[in-house]
């Protein structure tokens, strides 16, 4: 069947993948437990996804925090993805009916340059920069759009995709980041 199965990948942000509404429910648990945690750190929950792979379950969570003048990268450290961690994992401890499983690995990460954006709060602050853009649905017959993110409309993004002006409902983007240009 060339190769062995692919892993079950389960996020409420995955396109790809029909969620059960219980893995919806975890996800949207897991997020109001961890908010505050990393609220309390000084950071943004940018993302929580729960997968499944070989080696067992995953939870990832995404933090960020914004810092003023600077327009790439992120404020996280190594110490706040450590310290956000460590009280995740206690929380977890806690709430361990929570979770389908008793065995996860929990990640914890900084965005990276390429930052998800997930809420529409996240493509207000990031107006007038580059991104990149995949639907659920086609949209004009095209399901993936790249270009500049010019604001929030109502519950859309208003996007400049080559001098056209798309609206694209938030609640049928299944996957928007930023577009990281390297320079010399």
């Amino acid at each position: 069947m060339g190769g062995p199965p692919r892993p079950a990948h389960f996020s409420f942000r995955d396109p790809k993948q029909k969620l059960t509404q219980a893995t919806e429910q975890l996800v949207h648990a897991l997020e109001q437990l961890i908010d505050p945690i990393c609220r309390a750190h000084g950071v943004e929950l940018v993302d929580v996804r729960f997968v499944r792979e070989p080696g067992g379950a995953v939870i990832r969570v995404i933090i960020d925090r914004e810092v003023p003048g600077v327009e790439v990268g992120s404020g996280v450290s190594l110490e706040d993805c450590t310290a956000v961690s460590r009280d995740v994992s206690t929380t977890l401890d806690v709430h361990d009916d929570l979770l389908p499983s008793a065995a996860y690995r929990l990640e914890v990460s900084s965005p990276g340059l390429e930052r998800p954006l997930v809420k529409l709060a996240d493509f207000e602050r990031f107006s007038g920069r580059e991104v990149k853009v995949r639907t659920r649905t086609a949209i004009e017959r095209q399901r993936r759009f790249r270009g500049k993110l010019l604001g929030v409309v109502d519950q859309a993004i208003e996007l400049d995709q080559d001098g056209k002006v798309l609206l694209i409902p938030h609640a049928d983007i299944a996957q928007a980041n930023l577009v990281y240009r390297f320079t010399n």
